[in-house]
């Protein structure tokens, strides 16, 4: 493998991570799967995020992309897509970790059974890297069930861009992972889940995800935008997603046994 024949391409949009993202970088790094490129796109960054990243450009798998204004993280993402040389493409975000297996893992399940898209179990950690609460997933999701509930971490998702070629990210502020997800499978019959913990989540005080109310909107917007949902369809499935956010945190032993099989 070279630099200019990787595998699979590793998207990670940037801003404002200087205190995170070598951590996040390095854990590419340290992949035991070597076969990858990392596209780092820094979105106007006004802290040291530029100056942490430098360094690791001396390793030509790692490339950086710089916006000329702040495209947001979809935005971000797609210009990371658009350069990707990769048949299979793989998200990490700035902030988040993988373990040194997870590519390694999920490529070979993926090849193996001659998968599209896959995604894994994660654990969610502090804003300092505590680990919180190793979270399951289902052997397999298909469109309607994704509509329900998100299932899919963006930090673990891979898709094959052979059959169908390269899919971008709606854009829209939130929940844009969400999105793409579904825009996948419009084209893939199943998402199919490795029920195990190949990376750490890390949930930062002010980040955009830690607005409820707002990612709850934004979740009705994909639902009727994305999705093509009606009103009646997206209210059901939006009660849904709530009833089983409700179980996921409250009846964990419940949520198990009925959601992840």
């Amino acid at each position: 493998m070279t630099a200019s024949n990787p595998v699979v391409s590793v998207i990670m949009p940037a801003y404002n991570t200087a205190d995170f993202i070598a951590e996040s970088i390095e854990s590419v790094l340290s992949q035991r799967f070597t076969q990858w490129e990392l596209l780092i796109v820094n979105d106007c960054s006004t802290d040291n995020t530029l100056a942490v990243i430098q360094p690791y450009l001396t390793d030509k798998r790692i490339v950086l992309l710089n916006n000329e204004q702040n495209l947001g993280g979809a935005g971000s993402r797609n210009k990371a897509i658009a350069a990707a040389k990769g048949r299979y493409l793989a998200f990490l975000d700035a902030d988040d970790i993988w373990t040194t297996d997870k590519l390694e893992k999920q490529i070979a399940f993926m090849q193996q059974h001659k998968l599209g898209f896959s995604f894994t179990g994660y654990t969610t950690m502090t804003e300092d890297g505590q680990a919180l609460d190793p979270l399951a997933v289902p052997a397999k999701i298909r469109f309607s069930q994704l509509l329900k509930h998100n299932y899919i971490g963006c930090l673990t998702a891979i898709y094959d861009t052979e059959p169908f070629g390269k899919i971008y990210m709606p854009l829209v502020r939130k929940r844009q992972d969400f999105a793409l997800w579904l825009e996948l499978l419009k084209r893939f019959d199943f998402a199919w889940g490795i029920n195990t913990n190949l990376g750490f989540y890390r949930i930062r005080a002010g980040s955009l995800s830690a607005s409820k109310i707002d990612a709850f909107k934004f979740y009705w917007r994909v639902l009727r935008e994305v999705a093509g949902c009606n009103w009646f369809t997206a209210s059901y499935n939006l009660c849904c997603y709530l009833a089983i956010v409700f179980l996921k945190k409250k009846c964990s032993a419940f949520y198990n046994r009925v959601f992840i099989r």
